[in-house]
């Protein structure tokens, strides 16, 4: 497994316990230490000692995720950015900055970086384009794909 800084790590190794835990905070991420314990016939202590090590080796860690809708954005945009003249790194650290921009991913492919963004409604989609992303220096190309409908969601899973 390789993660950001280049570094080479052995994959965690997760028992049952480890996944079961995980898989009840995926459902009820309000679950106690205390209700998960029952549920699963262990110490709470135990379950305690275990979400420490889970959330030390960085295989999980306990996050709060809003619903789009509750906060009023009504519109999920993909966007392909094709750049040119300035590095991509740096094109894809400016696009991170702006508010509406939910992950920035370099790629290898048809674009060099792509975007997901959230906005309230259709009417903000050409200030985004052209006001906001079109002026950031380096910017050659912009590919949006509105999302009508989204059928799967998930921040920040993995499959176990």
């Amino acid at each position: 497994m390789q993660i950001r800084s280049g570094r080479t790590l052995s994959p965690p190794v997760l028992d049952a316990l480890d996944s079961n835990i995980i898989a009840i905070l995926r459902t009820n991420g309000r679950a106690t230490n205390q209700d998960i314990a029952e549920r699963l016939s262990v110490t709470a202590a135990t379950v305690s000692a275990r979400l420490q090590k889970l959330e030390d080796s960085r295989v999980m860690r306990v996050v709060a995720v809003t619903d789009f809708s509750a906060h009023g954005y009504n519109l999920i945009i993909a966007l392909g950015v094709n750049v040119q003249d300035r590095p991509i790194g740096d094109v894809g650290r400016s696009l991170a900055a702006l508010p509406e921009v939910l992950s920035v991913n370099l790629m290898s492919g048809e674009h060099d970086i792509e975007l997901l963004v959230a906005l309230h409604d259709f009417s903000e989609v050409q200030s985004l384009l052209y006001d906001q992303i079109g002026n950031i220096e380096g910017v050659k190309e912009i590919s949006p794909g509105v999302a009508v409908d989204i059928v799967k969601f998930e921040f920040n899973v993995v499959p176990l």
